[in-house]
Formats: C-alpha cells, sequence, structure tokens
C-alpha cells in the first residue's frame, strides 16, 4: 500500500512521504488565496475545484483550513461561517444543507496515546516524521453544527441533527438529535413539537 492508501485507509501512515507533503502545501496555498479574496470573486469557486472538494452548489464563507480538500465531498445548500477547519486525513462527508456556524473544527487524525509511540523520530534520509493514523468524519443531510464545535474522527452525525455551541462530538450521533456538551450528548429527540407553527412568539 502506498502512504495515501494506509492514511486514508485508517493504518499508520507517515505524513512526510512526498506525495502528502506536495498535496498539503498546494491545498495550504489554495486556502490562503481563498481567504484572501473578497465574498463574490469568482475565483473562489475555481479554488474549491482546484482543492479537489467534491460537490457544487454550496457554501464557505472564509476564513477555511484545509488539510488536503481533495478528500472532502460536500453536498448542495451546505454552508459554513467563519474560520471552518477541515483536516482531512480520512475521508470528511458533508451532506446536503448542512449548516456550520463559526469556528467549527473537523479533525479526523489521530495520534498514539503514549508519548513514546507519539513523539517526531529521524528517518535514515534525515527527514522527520511521526506515527499517525485517521478515522473518518462523515455528517448527513440536514445537520446544524452551531458555533465552536469540534468533530472527532470516527464521528457520524445522523440526519437532521442539531449540536450545540461549544460542544466535542467524539461519539455517533443518532438521527433528529438535539445534543451538546463536552463530551457531546443527546438531549433529546427533535420531534414536531419544534416546528415554528408551535411557536407563535417567533413571529
Amino acid at each position: 500500500m502506498t502512504q495515501r492508501e494506509k492514511m486514508l485507509s485508517g493504518k499508520l501512515y507517515d505524513p512526510s512521504e512526498e506525495e502528502l507533503v506536495e498535496l498539503r502545501t498546494k491545498a495550504h496555498g489554495l486556502c490562503m488565496e481563498y481567504n484572501a479574496l473578497p465574498e463574490t470573486q469568482a475565483r473562489r469557486g475555481e479554488i474549491m475545484k482546484e482543492l479537489g472538494i467534491q460537490g457544487r452548489d454550496f457554501y464557505l464563507q472564509g476564513p477555511i483550513q484545509f488539510d488536503y480538500g481533495c478528500f472532502t465531498s460536500i453536498g448542495p445548500g451546505s454552508y459554513a461561517n467563519f474560520n471552518f477547519t477541515c483536516i482531512d486525513v480520512c475521508p470528511v462527508k458533508i451532506g446536503n444543507n448542512v449548516f456550520f456556524g463559526p469556528n467549527v473544527s473537523l479533525l479526523t487524525p489521530m495520534h498514539p496515546l503514549r508519548w513514546q509511540d507519539r513523539n517526531p523520530y529521524q528517518k535514515p534520509d534525515g527527514t522527520y516524521t511521526d506515527q499517525e493514523y485517521a478515522k473518518p468524519i462523515t455528517i448527513e443531510d440536514n445537520c446544524w453544527i452551531a458555533g465552536n464545535v469540534t468533530v472527532c474522527g470516527g464521528v457520524t452525525i445522523g440526519q437532521g441533527s442539531v449540536i450545540g455551541a461549544g460542544s466535542v462530538v467524539t461519539r455517533d450521533i443518532p438521527p433528529n438529535s438535539l445534543a451538546a456538551g463536552v463530551p457531546c450528548r443527546i438531549i433529546r429527540e427533535i420531534t414536531e413539537a419544534d416546528s415554528l407553527e408551535h411557536h407563535p412568539e417567533l413571529y
């Protein structure tokens, strides 16, 4: 297996491998360019294509930061507010009509818990690297991920769910759930009683 194949399959891999370094360097440069452009610039759409993000008809306010970009898919109607971070070392799948508040981070990378396994080391060619692996993230259709939420690797958030501000999501969230906290826990199911028609005070 190549280091890229190992990375995407959740196995230990070498992040200093040339292909991965080139992909990251390209993505980081494109993100910097995106962030410097006015929101109305057509070039922003071109950058999304150059990053290799799979999808169409989504909008990222910016600033954004992707580690690779090409390992992320985003469905139509999805939107991310300021400071959207997506460390897509493993695949990140974002469904249709997913809303992200400001300062949301999707973090697939994992590191060994023991420092003896985690710390950088020098390869025979003199390059420094470390041992990493990752777990994918899936956010299904029609979710709202509120501000300052961190979603950790290995998590699936079921369709129609809402994650409260400031949460750290470490485990799967079932569909149509209101969940919040550190770590994120299910508060209750979202039901018909939450429909706007039952809240006339909002009109």
